[in-house]
């Protein structure tokens, strides 16, 4: 296997075994977007602590993979700051209206069988590939 496949398939190794034992375990979703927006409606709700603990890891995680890895983060973006941020509004509010992200929809909710899942994921998909396609064009 080529050194550009390794990264990426152990990466969705690993997300595949985290969301299951998430599942396994705690009987939750691994859905980001709804672990992030409901871990800091109630700062004092210890049962919210599990959530504050996944975000914190997933920042760790970055962290520490930094450290030991600083060859993952020899990249350049050249895309200008403003098509970052408009970029990440609009992907925010995609999550909001499709109750979910891919690693909810995608991830938790295509091996549960949920109809839902499958058409958001579609809808994901689809709109990934027209953006692409015409930021290539523009």
């Amino acid at each position: 296997m080529s050194g550009t496949i390794v990264s990426p398939l152990l990466g969705g190794v690993l997300i595949g075994i985290s969301s299951a034992l998430m599942m396994l375990f705690l009987g939750r979703i691994t859905g980001i977007s709804g672990i992030l927006v409901t871990s800091f409606s109630s700062l004092v709700d210890r049962n919210e602590d599990w959530r504050r603990s996944f975000i914190l890891g997933l920042f760790l995680g970055g962290v520490l993979l930094r450290q030991f890895f600083p060859s993952f983060f020899d990249f350049e973006i050249s895309t200008p700051m403003i098509n970052i941020i408009i970029a990440g509004l609009l992907v925010g509010f995609g999550t909001r209206l499709g109750s979910g992200c891919t690693s909810g929809h995608g991830v938790c909710g295509l091996p549960r069988l949920s109809k839902r899942s499958f058409v958001a994921t579609l809808t994901f998909m689809f709109s990934g590939i027209v953006t692409v396609l015409i930021a290539r064009i523009i």
